[in-house]
């Protein structure tokens, strides 16, 4: 069984659904039969390196809030977040481009330390405020993971996995994927937004027993879309 999971690495709800769906893997009677795969997919392709503003200022400014309500949703994240084990420290998030950062997930696949690395760069851009456009910053977090430093200065000097990381997004669009973390199970069935471990185990299951169909379901607000709805 294969599981390929769309999601951006400034994406909130995507953390929290990689801990929702571990703990339904952990629980799968068949997880030694599943393989994972992480896809790129770009909330914000058009952001420039940094965002001038933090995380509040910017929510702020995209719904027409008060600064207040955008810290008091964020608030929410990070208590969501604590209750899945995450330390989420928006308030020092740096918002920019994440476009390089799944390059680098790319060549962690290549290395069998995908999952690592998605892992680290998430942990790192939402607890840790560290700058996902900044080249020094990948180069400091892949080699962490473990991969080798030659071959990090050599993707970020280049376009090496730019193909692969549009290849990834262009999939999305004829999926018709437009908010994440969304899960796909065989290229079968599908489901958009940070469920539940008992229900992510259920598309497990329900999966295996058949072969239906890509469906979509999502719940309410525990995605982030590429209108920054959610998030």
């Amino acid at each position: 069984m294969h599981v390929e999971i769309w999601s951006d690495i400034a994406c909130p709800w995507c953390h929290i659904g990689k801990r929702r769906f571990e703990s339904a893997l952990a629980s799968y009677e068949h997880r030694d039969q599943v393989s994972v795969t992480w896809r790129s997919f770009e909330l914000d392709p058009g952001a420039p390196a940094q965002r001038p503003h933090d995380s509040a200022t910017h929510l702020a400014e995209k719904y027409g809030m008060s600064r207040d309500q955008a810290l008091a949703m964020n608030e929410r994240m990070t208590q969501t977040a604590a209750g899945e084990g995450l330390d989420f420290r928006l308030d020092i998030a740096r918002g920019g481009n994440t476009f390089d950062a799944h390059r680098i997930v790319h060549l962690a696949a290549a290395h069998g330390a995908q999952d690592a690395m998605q892992e680290r760069l998430m942990r790192a851009y939402l607890g840790e405020g560290a700058l996902m456009s900044d080249h020094a910053t990948l180069q400091r977090l892949a080699l962490e993971v473990g991969l080798p430093e030659d071959e990090v200065r050599d993707v970020l000097a280049t376009d090496r996995y730019a193909a692969e990381v549009r290849e990834d997004e262009r999939t999305a669009a004829q999926l018709g994927i437009q908010a994440v973390p969304f899960f796909v199970v065989d290229r079968a069935i599908g489901a958009s937004g940070a469920h539940p471990p008992a229900q992510l185990l259920e598309l497990l299951r329900q999966a295996r027993a058949q072969n239906p169909p890509i469906a979509v379901t999502a719940g309410p607000g525990d995605t982030c879309g590429v209108d920054g709805s959610g998030c």
